[in-house]
C-alpha cells in the first residue's frame, strides 16, 4: 500500500533530466504529496516555468509511481509558488558540489550580485572566483573561474 512517505522514497529515484546525479525530493520542486487508497497526487513546482524538463520530469514521476502499483496518478505542475534555490536539500547542494557543479548559497531576501560573483569552487572549495558568464549551458547555471585551481566550472545560480 503506498503512502506519502513511500511516494516521496519513490520520486528519490527520479533524477533531473539536465543533471541526472539530483532527484527531484533534492532539488525540492516536490512541494506535496497526497495518498488516497490507490491514487496519487503529487505537486511539483518547477525551478523556471518555461524549464524544458517539466515534461520530462513529470513522465518519470507517473512511470515510476505508475510501477509501485497506483491507479490514478495526478502530476500537478504549480507556477503560482515560486521555487527558491533555497529549497534544495543540503544532501542536494552535496550531490551537486560532487558531480562539479557549485551550489547556491542559501540567502534570505533579496538575491545579490555578490551571491552570483563568488561562487565557492566544487574542486578545490576556493571562494577567489570569478564569473566568466551569468549564461551557462541552461538558464540556472552561470559560468564561473576559479584563480586558485585555474578550473573552469559552472554554478547553480540562486533563485
Amino acid at each position: 500500500m503506498l503512502t506519502r512517505e513511500s511516494v516521496y522514497q519513490l520520486l528519490t529515484q527520479v533524477m533531473d533530466p539536465e543533471i541526472p546525479v539530483l532527484s527531484v525530493v533534492k532539488l525540492g520542486i516536490i512541494d506535496d504529496v497526497r495518498v488516497t487508497g490507490a491514487d496519487v497526487e503529487i505537486d511539483m513546482v518547477p525551478t523556471f516555468a518555461g524549464c524544458p524538463a517539466i515534461e520530462i520530469m513529470k513522465g518519470q514521476i507517473i512511470a515510476k509511481v505508475k510501477e509501485a502499483g497506483a491507479k490514478e496518478i495526478t502530476v500537478n505542475v504549480k507556477f503560482k509558488k515560486a521555487w527558491s534555490t533555497n529549497q534544495i536539500t543540503t544532501e542536494g547542494k552535496k550531490t551537486l558540489r560532487e558531480f562539479g557543479i557549485s551550489p547556491p548559497p542559501s540567502f534570505e531576501g533579496e538575491v545579490t550580485l555578490e551571491l552570483l560573483e563568488h561562487a565557492e569552487c566544487p574542486k578545490c572549495g576556493s571562494t577567489k572566483t570569478r564569473l566568466m558568464s551569468s549564461f551557462g549551458p541552461t538558464a540556472c547555471r552561470a559560468i564561473h573561474h576559479c584563480d586558485s585551481c585555474h578550473e573552469t566550472f559552472e554554478q547553480m545560480k540562486p533563485l
